[in-house]
């Protein structure tokens, strides 16, 4: 894949994640940062960063716990080790670090 053709397929997808966050009714606000850059902020200070990796062509985030990778795989974004989608593992995340029950479609 192109560099270019990376950088519109991992844009549509932080697009969708700002979308999804906010139709979830998750008690956290998501905001563009930078380009490519995603801050998923919660009462208690704490955050999900998510971001456009180019040089690995991978959407990496940063949560309370651990770091995550996932690669395009013509389809969707999974996991590099474990395969989950990547709306599948933020629904778990922002669960985890809210407390509250989510599923971002």
């Amino acid at each position: 894949m192109t560099a270019s053709e990376f950088e519109s397929l991992a844009d549509a997808m932080l697009e969708t994640i700002v979308r999804a966050v906010e139709e979830s009714g998750a008690d956290c606000d998501c905001a563009p940062k930078a380009s490519g850059v995603l801050e998923i902020e919660f009462a208690d200070g704490n955050r999900i960063i998510v971001n456009r990796h180019s040089a690995a062509q991978e959407i990496w985030v940063a949560a309370k716990s651990g770091g995550y990778h996932f690669r395009f795989d013509g389809s969707k974004w999974v996991d590099t080790r474990d395969g989950r989608e990547l709306l599948a593992a933020l629904s778990e995340l922002i669960a985890g670090q809210s407390g509250s029950a989510v599923v971002l479609r």
